[in-house]
């Protein structure tokens, strides 16, 4: 099994949700978080005062999927969530030894 930690833009989720639907990929975990990367924040002006905003609002997806279906869902994924400019996110891929459902039991992929 793989994890994939996905970094979008938050106005991307209900596309990438939709995206994901359409591969049969239901279940995530959406946490709203605060970063930069290489678009290191903007200038922004609040009550005539200017200010850089370095951390840049995003949300961090946690997706659980078959080896077999991790390409194809950073594909769609990646498809959905690209606007073509710096901020668009990154995916990171891990690997998942084993994963517990804890209202029956169930063990690795019959769990997920």
């Amino acid at each position: 099994m793989k994890k994939l930690e996905c970094i979008i833009r938050p106005h991307k989720l209900e596309e990438v949700r939709e995206a994901l639907d359409k591969l049969d990929i239901h279940g995530m975990t959406v946490t709203e978080v605060r970063g930069f990367g290489r678009q290191k924040g903007h200038t922004e002006h609040y009550r005539g005062v200017e200010y850089k905003a370095e951390f840049q609002p995003k949300l961090k997806l946690d997706i659980l999927v078959r080896d077999d279906q991790a390409a194809e869902c950073m594909k769609a994924i990646q498809d959905a969530a690209k606007t073509g400019k710096f901020g668009d996110g990154k995916i990171f891929i891990t690997d998942v030894n084993d994963v517990l459902r804890i209202r029956t039991g169930d063990h690795g992929e019959q769990a997920i």
